[in-house]
């Protein structure tokens, strides 16, 4: 990736999400190295990468889940480290391996997490009615987590990340697993939660989600920000017509598979 195109972005005080030298090493491999970032309230910020670019190092350290070796992070005007209770009140997080209360049904599950944010008991009650029909687990409500399928979770665990409406929210592969009606839905759903005033961290593989959700995308490789711009920007500085080329530019991606000679033989 040529130097030009590295942008370093400079935390501000109205930053809805935002980090600083933010740093994270296991022994001597460096998963995530120096990072800065800023976003601003109301984006959809799209954090691609590689598989072990450090996407998910990341968003564990802003959110409190994993102490960085160095630097910092935070929400507005809160440091995660500094006031982790202040910073839990105002996040919700989907990550990308989900642990949730198994021995605990669909709707269960989801009053216990209003209740530990202190909703009221009845605006709990239908923000639960609401989020379970919306992504079509009203049927569901009455069974135990640990006996749904994967996609059954991932929209049960977005449904508790949302349930207390909190102004930023994390999100790691939200779609993976999910069919693609329920897919559909949590695209509007997303959508209209921005154009609220929401802000929105999302990592995934799905380019074409990507291309369609995000107003601003930020590229790691090998724990750097190598560029970030708005989809159509990155676009235009890279000369293509997608993200994901745009994306298999930026990180240097080789897409032959000649080499693979035995593969193309007959097999007859």
């Amino acid at each position: 990736m040529s130097e030009s195109l590295t942008v370093a972005a400079a935390p501000t005080a109205d930053s809805a999400v935002w980090a600083r030298g933010l740093t994270r090493r296991f022994g001597k491999e460096t998963a995530v190295d120096a990072i800065d970032l800023s976003i601003r309230p109301g984006e959809f910020y799209g954090l691609l990468g590689q598989n072990g670019a450090g996407k998910t190092t990341t968003i564990k350290m802003i959110v409190g889940l994993l102490r960085p070796t160095a630097g910092t992070a935070g929400i507005s005007g809160f440091d995660t480290w500094q006031q982790p209770l202040e910073i839990k009140k105002r996040i919700g997080v989907l990550p990308e391996e989900f642990n949730l209360y198994e021995r605990l049904t669909g709707a269960e599950l989801l009053d216990f997490t209003a209740a530990m944010h202190g909703l009221e008991r009845d605006e709990a009650v239908e923000r639960r009615r609401q989020l379970l029909e919306l992504l079509d687990l009203t049927e569901a409500a009455g069974k135990l987590v640990g006996d749904y399928s994967r996609g059954m979770r991932k929209k049960v665990a977005l449904a508790a990340a949302i349930i207390h409406r909190p102004p930023v929210l994390f999100l790691d592969e939200p779609f993976e697993g999910v069919d693609p009606v329920s897919a559909r839905l949590i695209q509007d759903l997303l959508r209209r939660y921005t154009a609220q005033g929401a802000t929105i961290i999302f990592s995934s593989h799905e380019m074409y989600l990507v291309e369609r959700l995000c107003t601003r995308i930020g590229i790691m490789q090998r724990g750097r920000l190598l560029v970030e711009d708005t989809p159509a920007g990155l676009c235009s500085r890279m000369e293509v017509e997608s993200v994901e080329d745009a994306f298999i530019l930026a990180v240097g991606g080789d897409t032959n598979s000649e080499g693979l000679q035995w593969l193309h033989t007959s097999a007859g």
